[in-house]
Formats: structure tokens, C-alpha cells, sequence
């Protein structure tokens, strides 16, 4: 039997949502020979033609999608998602909702004021925003004064046991909780000795997925010395999620004055509809309730250890070509483990696996958000057909492969002290070094334009959006300005 509970330190044993030192074998898909689970066909997947053989795919006979919104979490792979919204976005001539800054107020939930340009509804003309893509905290009543309901909502996510590795090293200087841990293990050991709901930065100290999507929190499990109040059933396969595409966005018909649209639950024989409020937020009624929510809204969700696979169906998804979705890795630190699956637990030591085992059970929120989206995902890919997938991911990393060759020193991410130039240069946060690139000398003007925006950093290029969009205004000369004034 695998097992229920995790200790972290001497006092609190907090249940486990699913086996966490032996994953269960659906989820470790990349074996072929492994079957999927069988899971009810998504609503509104668009299914083409194999890929054409060449690096460039042949003109889709589907419009592309240009309305977007884009949730970026934290620490999931999401620059590099970022990076090709902007390069599309800027070969496009779309317009990007932009922050006034780097991001929308966060962790504060999102505002539409907060969007540079915005005017509210009946306050004259303004020209339409194609792309909401910025560090938010996820507010839907929010996001759609800004965007359209029918535009395409999108995110990813990460293992929580990856991300609180990551987190710990961005964010050591920013949550007081990790700041005042000595390590990740010592921080997982004992977390409540370090973390305090409502401290300054410590909401990315836990959860910081499910923060980051907006979702209300159960009580935050009240510090009795102890358990916490976690869910205590929170095993997902047993629970009945919403597929994909059958909420009330499926018909684009989203109410912007209801921020949440609760899944219909059958009692007697009767549908009912259930809220936040008739849940109890430490059951795992409430985590279907929940993701069962997401899926009404969000038409995919990424899975990060599965990046490359993931573009794939982003691209099927938005009718785009395979170019459009090829990019290099951004805001990745050295020494990092972005590409490496982190669902298997081979090549683990013994105390790897106990701290993956405590990183998901501290985040088990987080966790039952991976483990469906992981699930989903793959239940997708299966439509897509699996040979087909391999095929187009192959082509999809040769092409970033050559792309890399061509256009960068060495062909791959470097140490920020070699990257001299301030445009390409990514900007220094937490304990890790954030690596960048660096482009090759005697590029033809065309490719170097490419290059560029491959290399841009989000920061970079958010700035070089926001000046292509609201271009300074040229001040008349002093002499003439004093004629001209009354």
C-alpha cells in the first residue's frame, strides 16, 4: 500500500494526496508500452494533418488564434512560454495588455486598471488588446473587462518539488520563510517553524501554484501544533473531474460579474450547483470543485516536464505553425533542472526522494494541480496520437537545435559575466546565476533580427513592446513652446 502520510519533522504528519516516493505508473507515459488511462474525449481539440516533413509546416487551413491570455507562473518554464508570445506578438503587429511595469500588481490579484492604456467599457474608443501574457495574480472577472471571452486561456505548471527547489533559490531573499531556513531540506523538515500564512513573500513558500491561479485557500489550516487541516482524500483518480472545454466558456458565454463558475454535482438524482461557501475548503470535494473550475476557464494547461511535448499541442491548439512555438529556455538558472523530468524518481538518492516526498505534501494543493493537468495533458496527447507527437517534437528540437547553432555564441545559454551586452543580458535575482545568451558575429541583417528576439530576455522585450505601443511623445522646442503658450 503506498504510503498515507508524510512526516515533516517531529510533530506534523501531513497526508500524502498520492504515493510520493512511487509515482503511479500512468504518469510515466514516456514509456509507450505503458497504457493511458482512459479519460473522456476533450471537447474542442483541433486535430490536423500529420506534420509536413520540412521545418516549416504547411499553411493550416484553420484561422490562428490571436487572442490569448497567458497565465505565467512562477518558477514553471513560463519565460520561455513569455518569450515566444512576444516574438509572435511583434511579427504580428498585436497588441499586448502591458503592465506599467513588469507585472500586474502582483501578489495582489489582478486589475484591469492596472493595464497600461485600458479604458473601462463606454469610455470611448480604444483598440483592442489580442494578448494578456504578464505576471498576474489569475482574477477572471478581472481579465475579461481586459480580454474577450472567447480569447484562448492558457498556463502551465511545474512538479511542486522542482518548483519549491527553484523557488527556494530565487525567492531565499524574498520570503521570510526560506530566508530564515538554512536549506530546502532543513525548511521541509519542519516547515512550520519557519513559515507564517500572511508573512511577507511567504506565499512562495507553499502552494504557489495554486496562489498564483487565483483559487481561495482552506483555512489556512490553523497552526495547531499537529496536522493540519489538509484535504483527506485528496487522491485525484478517484475523483470526477470536469473535462476540458464543458464549462461555460466552451460556449463563450462567461459572466464577468462572477469571478468563479461552480462545477453541477448530482444529489438525488437531481443536478445542483455547488459554491465555495456549501464546501468544506479542507475536503477533497473542494479540490474537485476547484479544478473542475480551471477546466471551465483555461483551454490547456502546459506541464513543464513535459515542455517540448506541450508546444506541440499549444501549437495544434492555436492553429499556428511549429516556428511560431520554437525558442530557447529563458530565466533558467545554472545548474537547474528545467529539462529533466521530475515525475521519475530514477537516479534519485534516498534523502532526493524524501525531500520530494515532503516538498509535495507541504504543496499539496499544488500537487493535486499537477497531477490533473498532468493527466489531461496527456489525455490529449493520446488524441493528438503519440507516434504523430514524436515525430513533430523531434522536428521541433532540431529546429531549436539549428536555430541555437545559428545564432549563438557556443550554441547554448552562458554565465551572465560573458553577456556584455546590456539588451541580451537577463536580469540577477536570488542566489543562482540566471543564464543568458550571447549572438554571433556576421549574421545577415534578416537573421539577426531573429536571433535577437530569440535571445531578448522578458524584461527586454516587455520594454521594447511597451515602446513600439506607446511611442515617447515628441516635445516641441523651448522657443516655440513659449510662443504657442497662452
Amino acid at each position: 500500500m503506498p504510503p498515507r502520510s508524510v512526516t515533516l519533522g517531529d510533530s506534523e504528519e501531513v497526508p500524502c494526496p498520492l504515493s510520493l516516493l512511487q509515482m503511479p505508473t500512468h504518469l510515466l507515459v514516456r514509456d509507450r508500452k505503458v497504457p493511458l488511462p482512459s479519460l473522456p474525449r476533450l471537447p474542442g481539440l483541433q486535430l490536423r494533418q500529420p506534420l509536413a516533413p520540412s521545418l516549416r509546416l504547411a499553411v493550416s487551413s484553420c484561422p490562428p488564434r490571436q487572442r490569448l491570455v497567458f497565465l505565467k507562473t512562477h518558477k514553471s518554464g513560463s519565460s520561455s512560454v513569455l518569450n515566444l508570445l512576444h516574438r509572435y506578438g511583434d511579427r504580428h503587429g498585436l497588441r499586448f495588455a502591458l503592465p506599467a511595469r513588469y507585472q500586474f500588481g502582483y501578489p495582489r490579484l489582478f486589475q484591469a486598471s492596472r493595464v497600461k492604456g485600458y479604458r473601462p467599457q463606454g469610455g470611448g474608443t480604444k483598440p483592442p488588446f489580442h494578448i494578456l501574457c504578464h505576471h498576474m495574480r489569475f482574477n477572471l472577472k478581472e481579465v475579461l473587462q481586459v480580454m474577450p471571452s472567447d480569447s484562448f486561456f492558457f498556463s502551465i505548471v511545474r512538479d511542486p518539488a522542482a518548483l519549491a527547489r527553484s523557488a527556494f533559490s530565487y525567492y531565499k531573499s524574498t520570503s521570510s520563510a526560506f530566508r530564515k531556513a538554512p536549506s530546502l531540506a532543513a525548511f521541509l523538515a519542519s516547515p512550520r517553524a519557519f513559515y507564517r500564512p500572511g508573512a511577507r513573500g511567504d506565499h512562495y513558500a507553499r502552494n504557489l501554484l495554486w496562489f498564483d491561479f487565483g483559487l481561495p485557500f482552506p483555512p489556512e489550516m490553523k497552526t495547531k501544533r499537529g496536522n493540519p487541516h489538509s484535504p483527506r482524500d485528496p487522491n485525484l483518480p478517484q475523483l470526477n473531474i470536469l473535462p476540458s472545454g464543458t464549462g461555460p466558456r466552451a460556449h463563450h458565454t462567461l459572466d464577468p460579474n462572477g469571478l468563479f463558475h461552480p462545477a453541477p454535482t448530482v444529489a438525488g438524482g437531481h443536478r445542483q450547483t455547488s459554491s465555495p461557501a456549501s464546501l468544506d475548503l479542507g475536503s477533497s470535494s473542494f479540490i474537485q470543485w476547484s479544478l473542475a473550475w480551471l477546466d471551465s476557464v483555461f483551454d490547456l494547461v502546459l506541464v513543464a516536464e513535459y515542455f517540448d511535448e506541450s508546444l506541440v499541442l499549444l501549437a495544434d491548439a492555436l492553429c499556428w505553425g511549429l516556428d511560431d512555438v520554437v525558442g530557447f529556455m529563458h530565466n533558467a538558472q545554472a545548474g537547474g533542472e528545467q529539462g529533466r523530468s521530475a515525475v521519475s524518481n530514477s537516479g534519485l538518492t534516498t534523502e532526493d526522494m524524501q525531500l520530494t516526498a515532503r516538498a509535495r505534501a507541504w504543496n499539496h494543493l499544488d500537487w493535486a494541480l499537477y497531477v490533473h493537468f498532468n493527466r489531461s495533458l496527456w489525455a490529449r496527447i493520446n488524441q493528438y496520437g503519440q507516434s504523430r507527437l514524436e515525430s513533430a517534437v523531434a522536428e521541433l528540437r532540431a529546429r531549436r537545435e539549428a536555430l541555437a547553432k545559428h545564432c549563438l555564441v557556443g550554441g547554448e545559454a552562458l554565465d551572465p559575466k560573458y553577456i556584455t551586452d546590456r539588451r541580451f543580458r537577463p536580469f540577477q535575482f536570488g542566489s543562482g546565476k540566471v543564464l543568458g545568451y550571447v549572438l554571433r558575429s556576421g549574421l545577415s541583417l534578416a537573421d539577426q533580427e531573429e536571433c535577437e528576439r530569440l535571445a531578448t530576455p522578458e524584461l527586454q522585450y516587455k520594454d521594447k513592446l511597451d515602446a513600439k505601443q506607446f511611442p515617447p511623445t515628441v516635445s516641441l522646442p523651448r522657443k516655440t513652446s513659449r510662443v504657442l503658450s497662452p
